[in-house]
């Protein structure tokens, strides 16, 4: 289990030119719960440190939570709600049926419901969250825009819009685009995969009957490609078996990009990056310089959180459930 001190709460912070950032339909403030909920973001913090103490995959999940929301929908915590007899919700579809940590959030939203109550909106709070486990791994410090209000509507079919692992790099661009994010903001977010882990199903059809010329894919590392196969046999009956999408998996760092370079990408999606004309200078920028990754990954994390976000909407009382 990873370790958390109290040190690496001194973050080092990244100064984000704000007045530069994308516009979203909504005004977005850092200094948005100064008198409201002047606690809030402590409150937050300190609850996704006390879990992480105790749970070394929350980070992880925290930061694939806030992607997940964002993708879809927009930042409106529609990602959080349960689902009913009428609607199957996001978190039910497929792609985030492995999502977990929610309890974090609803922590979180239980404590600012004490301090402030009706004023914290869960779409913050996951976006919070997101940039403390980053911050608490070794990673970037950046201010986050608040004031984002809940959604209402949540639907397991609109989880095909997230971009896939078997995306190829011109799929991923178009579905970057559509959401304001740029290409260079494709391969800085990817980065995030830093803290992740992977089940065998979403990279097993790379190890075995790749296609008709090859049994594996080509542009996996041969050794890299024997190890996955050994904790990914064919059939595959342990439902745990996977693997990690970096080497040091619980530390935020560049090493995700390293491992590109050397044909050691899990997901076929990662290691096109590394294939491709457009993005592969970025790998290798990134690769190279960690402090450019943290600096472009922090911009982009703040263009993220301002996709979809809405003027009119709630803030819920229950993040599992609209008021």
């Amino acid at each position: 289990m990873a370790v958390f001190s109290p040190r690496k709460l001194s973050f080092s912070i990244i100064f984000l030119g704000l007045m530069t950032v994308l516009r979203s339909q909504a005004a977005l403030d850092v200094h948005y719960y100064d008198r409201t909920c002047p606690e809030a973001e402590k409150i937050i913090r300190y609850t996704v440190l006390n879990a992480s103490m105790h749970d070394a995959k929350v980070p992880a999940r925290i930061l694939r939570m806030f992607f997940h929301d964002c993708f879809i929908r927009g930042c409106d915590a529609s990602v959080l709600l349960d689902s009913i007899p009428q609607n199957q919700a996001e978190k039910d579809g497929p792609p985030n049926i492995s999502l977990r940590a929610f309890y974090v959030i609803d922590d979180a939203k239980t404590k600012l419901e004490s301090a402030c109550p009706k004023t914290v909106s869960c779409a913050d709070i996951v976006a919070i969250a997101a940039r403390d486990v980053v911050a608490m791994s070794g990673g970037p410090f950046w201010n986050v825009l608040k004031g984002r209000k809940d959604g209402r509507i949540s639907k397991a079919s609109e989880t095909i819009n997230l971009p896939a692992p078997t995306f190829n790099v011109s799929t991923l661009i178009q579905s970057f685009t559509k959401r304001g994010l740029g290409v260079k903001d494709l391969v800085a977010l990817s980065g995030g995969h830093t803290l992740g882990f992977s089940h065998c199903s979403s990279f097993q059809a790379r190890l075995h009957n790749f296609s008709s010329v090859h049994d594996i894919d080509p542009t996996m590392n041969p050794e890299f490609a024997e190890t996955l196969k050994k904790k990914c046999p064919k059939p595959n009956k342990n439902g745990d078996a996977g693997q990690f999408l970096d080497s040091t998996a619980s530390t935020f760092d560049n090493n995700y990009y390293k491992q590109l370079l050397a044909g050691k990408g899990v997901f076929g999606s990662d290691q096109a990056m590394y294939g491709d004309y457009r993005t592969k200078w970025i790998v290798e920028s990134f690769a190279n310089d960690q402090s450019l990754f943290f600096k472009e990954f922090a911009i982009s994390m703040v263009k993220l959180g301002n996709v979809g976000v809405m003027e009119k909407g709630e803030v819920r009382l229950n993040c599992r459930v609209v008021n």
